[in-house]
């Protein structure tokens, strides 16, 4: 399996992440921790669904607590953190206090074993960074307050839970993703008790609804988690780390063709900084595959 391949099957999370807000919104006033109890429910049970195509991949679950840690708290600490952050601080800055993650998943990367932190790596996702705050801001910029400073603290800590999460999961590269499934499931129960204790139940009202729903359950929250881990373990990190900022610009332009938002002269230039931004952090991928066929002749 070849480390480019890898990165390339990392990178469908990201093109898979694009459709959450679409989905999300076509799902309707469903509750945020009651719809991740659905959407990651269905996303383990689909998990499971397809163990017996998979022969072994039940036994994929007998891991040591360390592994199930990591992986629960990243998946629903990640969901917890950032709906904690939305509620307690404006979205503008709590989405883009969030979103430091791929900036922090290239630097810390450096700590792995055989990986190396290069200047284009960092350059590459600063690029990134400021492509997205044009599209989180939309070229209006922010300001920071003080009444928001728990907002500000959980979308911090949102930041630093996935990154962590992604960083940890090299550490267990042997781990066979079907466990994601198991992930998912025990995620579900933690976000059904935070909606039974903090909020009101409500329920998709249309078939289209329903089907926004299942959608994000098996694609955006299902599908998403398996590649990103195949891709974090087998692929280049820093460049998984700096195309993630694709992700709004794509999750964007995805709400403008559906007629949900508006195309602006700052998307275009966030998706000047993201294209380049994201070439430059892979520069070593590309040129690596650029002399594969020199090498062969």
């Amino acid at each position: 399996m070849s480390r480019s391949f890898a990165t390339l099957v990392g990178c469908f999370a990201i093109a898979l992440w694009a459709l959450l807000a679409l989905l999300t919104a076509g799902a309707g006033a469903v509750p945020p921790f009651q719809l991740t109890a659905m959407t990651f429910g269905l996303a383990g049970l689909a998990g499971l669904a397809l163990a017996p195509f998979r022969p072994g991949s039940l036994k994929a679950w007998r891991q040591p607590w360390p592994v199930w840690a990591v992986g629960v708290v990243g998946l629903f600490g990640y969901h917890f953190f950032y709906f904690t952050a939305l509620q307690n601080a404006p979205a503008v800055e709590a989405s883009l206090i969030a979103y430091l993650w791929p900036l922090l998943i290239v630097l810390f990367s450096a700590l792995l074993p055989g990986e190396r932190l290069g200047l284009h790596h960092i350059l590459g996702t600063l690029l990134g960074l400021a492509g997205a705050f044009l599209i989180v801001t939309k070229g209006q910029g922010f300001a920071f307050d003080a009444r928001y400073s728990l907002g500000y603290a959980a979308a911090c800590v949102c930041a630093l839970t996935w990154s962590s999460y992604s960083l940890a999961s090299r550490r267990f590269a042997k781990v066979p993703s079907d466990i994601i499934s198991g992930f998912c499931l025990v995620s579900a129960v933690l976000a059904l008790a935070c909606h039974l204790a903090l909020e009101t139940s409500a329920w998709p009202q249309t078939s289209l609804q329903w089907a926004s729903l299942v959608a994000l359950g098996l694609g955006p929250i299902g599908l998403s988690f398996f590649v990103w881990d195949f891709g974090v373990k087998r692929g280049d990190i820093q460049v998984l780390g700096a195309a993630s900022y694709a992700t709004p610009l794509l999750s964007t332009l995805v709400l403008i063709a559906s007629g949900i938002a508006e195309a602006s002269w700052a998307l275009l230039v966030a998706a000047l900084l993201i294209t380049v931004g994201a070439m430059l952090a892979a520069k070593d991928l590309l040129l690596a595959k650029a002399r594969a066929p020199q090498a062969k002749a």
